[in-house]
């Protein structure tokens, strides 16, 4: 038994060591594909555009994007773990196909938060996910998409454009109450954000609107801390087997 626990533990070690070094690399290119376009644009297409529109376009955006850049890997890191971290970002669409693949394939084989058997479970649920994402859109947008559109009246289009995001959040937030089983961090959360976005946003304005999400986050992390069940046991080493 202790043969086996051991060889699991290099075995996972190792995996550990290849994942993030790639996961890296990917990454980086990623990152340097990204701003090709527009620094072609900016420096090689003749456009001749100001240093002080882009700056003012980056720090408009910024505005906006960077306390998520912040706030989302904080949030979804103790689900996904390490090496689903790296897909999720590279792969986009976290929180409404990849997170909640991840938790669905977690509570399918009963597998802990933060334990090696729920990190590998989210690996493999993203892997399914983006095959199925990319085959759907091969079909319904590549091959069907203008049909689709076509035949579909714009009444429904409107309600479809109107609903969906909201419907496909709300899920997901009962699927990870579901998953996580803390009812009092379940109760905190819901309390923060409807105290957030409807007494703090209206009376700060716009201006605070952009930072709501970060505030419910982190309210939401420092009071479930705070008022957390004390009596609650760690779990054992034997969670952390792989299988």
């Amino acid at each position: 038994m202790a043969t086996t626990t051991s060889s699991a533990t290099a075995a996972y070690a190792a995996y550990d060591r290849t994942t993030s070094r790639w996961g890296r690399i990917t990454m980086t290119m990623g990152l340097l594909l990204s701003l090709a376009g527009p620094a072609y644009l900016l420096f090689f297409s003749g456009l001749d555009i100001p240093l002080s529109t882009v700056v003012t376009a980056y720090l408009a955006v910024a505005a906006v994007f960077a306390v998520l850049a912040i706030v989302e890997p904080l949030t979804y890191f103790p689900v996904l773990g390490p090496a689903a971290m790296y897909q999720a970002f590279m792969i986009g669409n976290i929180a409404n196909k990849l997170l909640p693949s991840a938790i669905v394939a977690q509570a399918a084989i009963d597998a802990k938060p933060g334990t090696r058997r729920s990190e590998l479970a989210a690996v493999m649920a993203i892997c399914g996910a983006a095959v199925v994402h990319i085959f759907s859109l091969l079909i319904f947008v590549g091959i069907l998409g203008t049909w689709l559109v076509s035949i579909v009246p714009a009444s429904i289009t409107e309600v479809a454009q109107l609903y969906i995001f909201p419907a496909i959040i709300g899920a997901v937030i009962v699927q990870l109450a579901a998953y996580v089983k803390q009812p009092r961090i379940t109760i905190i959360a819901l309390a923060v954000g409807a105290v957030v976005q409807l007494l703090l946003v209206p009376v700060l304005g716009p201006t605070f609107r952009n930072f709501a999400t970060a505030v419910v986050v982190l309210l939401t992390m420092v009071l479930a801390w705070v008022l957390r069940n004390r009596k609650t046991q760690h779990a054992g080493p034997g969670d952390e087997a792989l299988l």
